[in-house]
């Protein structure tokens, strides 16, 4: 007898008319038919025999091409008996041991209050992401990165809106002196002022877009991510929340800066007093599993979460917001993409939240 064996890294996520294949160990998906799903399941406590057994000829051809396609991808392999199947699966469990993992921050200027630097050391937060609204100069990004010199700050992403002083020496000046810098977005660029290539120690975009704090929150196929730790968290909590604080431009201590529930403000209350609120974490363990129409959604595990802005339909019985993210145009139904800004069952909440 043989006996296919999926490798523990496969992740299966079952959606309303097909599968996601998930290779964690590459950081690959891609679609598949439930009908793989079911082959699957039947070789999981059959031998191949038995599984091709169950068909008629037929069926049984288009059973031996699923196993060749299985054996081609490698997504798993053939063993003699079932004396040797005793594999570990792999744990679904996600450890993060930090208080905090990463801050949000909304700013009129890239400055950060030393008060605010501290509580960071405190909790040690390791990202921050600064979506900066006013002018920020050389000066203010070298600044930025001497500020968390000796922090516990291990990267930096930046968005920023354009000015015409900054160029390719103006770059390769920050490239050279920035070492938590990783990701930076310039907004509201008419053109990009030279040819960025991959010489920069950070990722750099310029873009046309008028970016602001309620742009987030967009479902795309292109922001997908299978990367194991980002999967592992979104199975087990809040995608986009998950030990995660947000600052707005007024200083309001939130859980996203773009969402309307304030915790106080960095003027008169630390992240550290914020953290003993208890209903802070209301959301950290709210998973695609729970959020409505998400939970039969094939890309849920590999889908950032958005309660920002949602349709507004449902709230569970802890008063939690779990209605599908406003700015989703996937059908899970129908399995169709589209424009989330257009649908007519969507506007009421548009119009809510004045986008």
């Amino acid at each position: 007898m043989r006996y296919f064996n999926l490798y523990s890294s496969i992740l299966i996520t079952k959606g309303a008319n097909r599968i996601l294949v998930s290779d964690l160990q590459r950081n690959n998906s891609e679609l598949q038919s439930l009908e793989l799903c079911e082959i699957i399941d039947e070789f999981k406590t059959n031998s191949i025999e038995e599984v091709f057994a169950f068909y008629d000829d037929e069926s049984k051809e288009i059973a031996q091409e699923y196993l060749d396609f299985l054996l081609e991808k490698e997504y798993g392999f053939v063993t003699a008996g079932d004396w040797d199947r005793n594999f570990a699966p792999l744990s679904l469990e996600y450890v993060d041991y930090s208080e905090i993992s990463n801050l949000f921050m909304e700013r009129n200027e890239l400055a950060i209050p030393k008060n605010l630097i501290q509580s960071i050391d405190n909790l040690q937060i390791s990202h921050l992401v600064i979506f900066c609204k006013g002018k920020a100069s050389l000066e203010d990004f070298l600044k930025l990165e001497k500020d968390f010199e000796n922090s516990t700050i291990e990267s930096l992403e930046v968005f920023a809106p354009y000015q015409t002083e900054i160029d390719e020496a103006f770059i390769q000046h920050l490239s050279q002196n920035a070492s938590r810098i990783y990701n930076l977005v310039f907004y509201n660029c008419e053109k990009e002022p030279f040819k960025v290539e991959n010489t920069f120690k950070f990722e750099l975009l310029f873009t046309q877009q008028n970016l602001k704090i309620n742009s987030c929150g967009k479902v795309d196929l292109k922001y997908f991510d299978t990367n194991i730790k980002k999967v592992l968290e979104a199975i087990n909590h809040n995608s986009c929340l998950n030990k995660k604080i947000g600052i707005d431009a007024e200083g309001n201590i939130k859980n996203c800066p773009a969402m309307l529930q304030s915790f106080g403000n960095i003027n008169e209350t630390s992240l550290e007093d914020v953290l003993l609120q208890q209903n802070f974490t209301n959301y950290w363990n709210l998973t695609k599993d729970d959020i409505n129409v998400c939970k039969h959604c094939e890309f849920r595990n590999v889908c950032t979460d958005c309660r920002a802005f949602t349709e507004q339909t449902h709230i569970n019985k802890e008063g939690l917001d779990v209605s599908k993210p406003l700015k989703c145009g996937y059908d899970p139904y129908t399995n169709q993409w589209d424009e989330w800004s257009t649908n007519p069952l969507k506007q009421k909440a548009i119009q809510n939240y004045s986008l």
